[in-house]
């Protein structure tokens, strides 16, 4: 798992839920495993614990994570398979280049929608 961005315009508690989808969807966490627990994810991530319980309570509410006894936290589900991420890029990418939009310019647009 990669840092937060702090300039990134989205709250901390989403970027480590993302941080941490991406890692199941990677396979780094697989259904049935625990994960870290918080403060160790909150010193790799370099944010408050508060943080990543925040994080964590969103991803169970989701479906992904299950609270155990004491503070153990379980991946339940898959997220969001890569592939499917790729597949469409890779349709954004074509309806792009049909319209005649170039790389730097969906790269703009991207940035904006993401703002």
């Amino acid at each position: 798992m990669d840092r937060v961005d702090p300039t990134d315009r989205r709250p901390l508690h989403e970027q480590v839920a993302g941080q941490i989808r991406r890692a199941i969807a990677d396979g780094e966490a697989a259904p049935g495993e625990r994960l870290p627990p918080a403060r160790d994810l909150a010193s790799v991530l370099a944010v408050n614990v508060n943080t990543v319980l925040r994080a964590l309570r969103d991803l169970r509410d989701e479906g992904l994570l299950e609270f155990g006894r004491g503070r153990e936290v379980r991946v339940t589900g898959d997220a969001v398979d890569r592939s499917a991420v790729t597949t469409k890029v890779q349709e954004l990418v074509r309806v792009a280049r049909k319209h005649g939009y170039g790389t730097e310019e969906l790269l703009r647009m991207i940035q904006l929608a993401d703002g």
